[in-house]
């Protein structure tokens, strides 16, 4: 949600933040600006696409070595040029780029009214410039002091930036969950929300902490404090991430790139973690507290979005394997209903980004009633992972496609090592099924590219249905998770309606709506529930709804029922989700390409949901 870019150096500043703003365009936005200080304080801003903004700047003075960038996602204030970012201060001195919401920004603004202030934009952000304009008036100080008291003045999430006409040399970067990185260059610095603007130009950067701000100089100088002005020393960090990793590489969207990855980050998911033929599981952060986690009364999975639905698949692995209760909550619901968390909880947050609003509120929440809490994120250095006790990445590489794809596959990836080494470790599963799970899971990433080889005839499927209204998704076992993501992938990215329920309570409401119009996808590999899903295919096929199922290779009794089947290598039936979920993943990209959508950054949704 929201992209920041920054530059100060020795560099024309222009093409590095048009260049960050077009990396940053994955996670959602519906606006973009730039502010760029040489003499004179130039903000230029539409509503659109970055490149818009570039259009607009065609005939404008852009030469600068110090500038700001942003990428707008609403949240107050309808998308417009008005409201897009940068905003400036009554006397146009200030410039700031703010990702986050000021929660007290109606009181701030009524005394700042009655102080003479006048607003142009609908924004809060607009409320925080000028809040610090008049500390730096009020207080006859630096444009970082002024920043940092302002800051706490204020009650909310935020990552900004701040420019000051008077102060051409410096750039002051602050934030409050929501995420912000600092690279170091050659008497040169970048800001950014993430490491994807910066990658280009240096592996080295510092992850701000909450309630940190960086001041920093053209010089090549910098220093970072806590809001209570108290000096930290942090390391400076080498990022793994590679130009390659956040480009196309041929693939027409990042979204198929990224569903075609899913056997090599799989792959690099459980590598060094873990070996059948020697039968270890071994991941580093579980190991590292395995004795309270074997004492574990209960886990608890918090999550949101598709990473809940990875989540339900971890409840059925732990449970199933590892013979511990789990509940799988919504994180923003956890968070708010007052729940009962004890010291011999393990809270397992789940999220790409690491950096998302309600998954760190709700660990926090947990954090503070004695439990134990493990972390499963995909970015090295985000919140969350630093937030944890402990946990694991996920090594999925840059996820760019707002719909999750890999991220899904290789957080069910951990989850099964996990459910596997708690398993191995209470020894409620014979370490010859381990192994032959161990085995299995190896050859899931060749089992996925036979999968990927259906592309073309799933592209036909896609054809037959992309002008359908409403769609059903059923499963059971592990496969009703699937369902669910299934639904959910249609949704995000085709703007079709579509519902995932347990094939079982089709009958408790969902036949009702089942006619010759409605396709029904049946995830039918389960080799436990076989009969019941012939049953429950059989009653929609007796209301002329149209089949669509994904079943294991051979398959001739739902075949024969079916009027469309997509076979699928077998595989053990707790692994089945890594290997059903790629053709849904498919069908939701091909309908969604074939109704014009556009599949990288669909309307209204966010990468990363960094406020609630």
């Amino acid at each position: 949600m929201c992209g920041i870019v920054g530059y100060i150096g020795n560099k024309e500043a222009f093409p590095i933040l048009i260049k960050g703003l077009k990396r940053l365009e994955y996670r959602g936005y519906d606006s973009a600006g730039i502010a760029l200080l040489n003499g004179h304080l130039n903000v230029y801003k539409k509503a659109g696409k970055v490149s818009e903004l570039e259009k607009h700047t065609d005939d404008k003075p852009v030469n600068a070595t110090i500038g700001i960038g942003h990428t707008r996602w609403a949240t107050h204030g309808e998308p417009n040029d008005r409201n897009a970012h940068p905003h400036l201060s009554q006397s146009g001195e200030l410039a700031i780029i703010h990702n986050g919401i000021i929660e007290n920004y109606a009181v701030l603004k009524e005394e700042l009214q009655k102080r003479g202030y006048t607003f142009h934009s609908d924004t809060d952000t607009e409320v925080l410039v000028n809040l610090i304009e008049e500390i730096k008036k009020q207080e006859k100080t630096t444009i970082d002091e002024a920043v940092r008291i302002a800051l706490n003045e204020v009650v909310g999430a935020y990552a900004i930036v701040v420019i000051d006409k008077s102060s051409p040399d410096v750039l002051v970067a602050a934030r409050k969950g929501s995420p912000l990185v600092l690279g170091i260059g050659e008497d040169e610095f970048y800001i950014a929300s993430d490491a994807s603007p910066i990658v280009e130009y240096t592996k080295n950067v510092i992850y701000l902490d909450d309630q940190e701000y960086a001041v920093v100089n053209r010089d090549g100088h910098y220093t970072i404090k806590t809001l209570g002005n108290i000096e930290k020393s942090h390391a400076i960090q080498k990022l793994e991430m590679s130009l390659e990793k956040i480009e196309k590489g041929g693939f027409e969207h990042f979204m198929l790139k990224e569903i075609y990855e899913q056997p090599n980050v799989i792959a690099d998911s459980l590598r060094g973690r873990m070996n059948a033929q020697q039968g270890w599981i071994k991941l580093g952060g579980l190991s590292e507290y395995i004795n309270r986690i074997d004492k574990a009364k209960r886990f608890i999975v918090t999550a949101c979005g598709t990473s809940w639905h990875s989540g339900l698949i971890g409840e059925y692995l732990i449970e199933d394997l590892a013979r511990v209760p789990v509940e799988v909550e919504y994180a923003s619901e956890f968070r708010y209903r007052n729940p009962i968390i004890n010291e011999t909880d393990v809270v397992i947050a789940i999220s790409q980004s690491g950096e998302t609003a309600d998954t760190l509120a709700a660990i926090e929440l947990a954090k503070d009633r004695q439990a134990l809490i493990y972390g499963i994120c995909n970015v090295i250095g985000s919140s969350i992972a630093r937030t944890a006790h402990a946990g694991s990445y996920t090594h999925a590489g840059p996820e760019i496609g707002v719909a999750s794809t890999k991220a899904f596959s290789t957080q069910i990836s951990i989850l099964t090592l996990i459910a596997l080494q708690i398993a191995m470790e209470k020894g409620t599963v014979p370490t010859s099924k381990i192994r032959e799970i161990l085995y299995e899971l190896e050859n899931i990433p060749k089992k996925i590219e036979e999968t990927l080889k259906l592309d073309d005839k799933i592209k036909e499927l896609a054809a037959i249905y992309k002008d359908a209204t409403n769609f059903l998704y059923l499963g059971r076992g592990y496969n009703f998770p699937v369902a669910l993501e299934g639904a959910l992938k249609l949704k995000e990215i085709s703007y079709i309606h579509a519902e995932g329920y347990p094939a079982a309570e089709m009958k408790h409401g969902p036949i009702a709506l089942i006619d010759e119009e409605m396709p029904v996808v049946f995830l039918a590999t389960n080799q436990s529930a076989y009969e019941k899903i012939v049953s429950n295919v059989q009653e929609v096929k007796a209301r002329k709804g149209k089949i669509i199922a994904v079943v294991n290779k051979g398959d001739k009794i739902i075949s024969a029922l079916a009027d469309h089947v997509i076979e699928v290598p077998e595989t053990e039936e707790i692994l089945s989700p890594l290997v059903t979920i790629v053709p849904l993943q498919l069908l939701a990209y091909h309908i969604a390409i074939l109704r014009g959508c556009n599949v990288d950054q669909p309307r209204n949704l966010a990468k990363s949901v960094t406020v609630e």
